[in-house]
């Protein structure tokens, strides 16, 4: 995949795609031809400091940490971006969800992994 600017890191899909976050301060979505299907500053307006880790929970939606601003968000197939964590994280890195609604961040600031919980579905 060509003409990524300052590509980081990348998670698969469920639909045989995958995310990469890039230095430039966005996140792309690929389908599984390689092919862009979005950006996710230009989907949903919204606006990444340094965005750092990727990954995709059983839903679909995407998670990713943001270096700069400290945080971790939820980008859902459809409706608006979800804050799951503003607070806590001084240099979140890679992140990973379970199917079981763990949340797991590598806080490069603090040299340990913080483990959340989130709601995955509505009960």
């Amino acid at each position: 995949v060509p003409n990524l600017q300052g590509p980081r890191y990348v998670s698969p899909a469920p639909n045989g795609g995958f995310v990469v976050s890039e230095e430039c301060g966005d996140v792309k979505v690929f389908m599984s031809s390689r092919k862009l299907l979005c950006s996710l500053s230009s989907k949903y307006g919204h606006q990444f400091g340094n965005p750092a880790g990727v990954c995709v929970d059983v839903d679909g939606s995407i998670l990713v940490a943001d270096e700069q601003r400290r945080t971790v968000h939820l980008f859902p197939e459809h409706g608006a971006p979800v804050c799951l964590v503003s607070a806590g994280l001084r240099r979140p890195a890679g992140v990973a969800c379970s199917s079981f609604g763990h949340l797991f961040v590598a806080d490069a600031g603090e040299n340990c992994v913080k483990v959340f919980k989130y709601c995955v579905r509505p009960p």
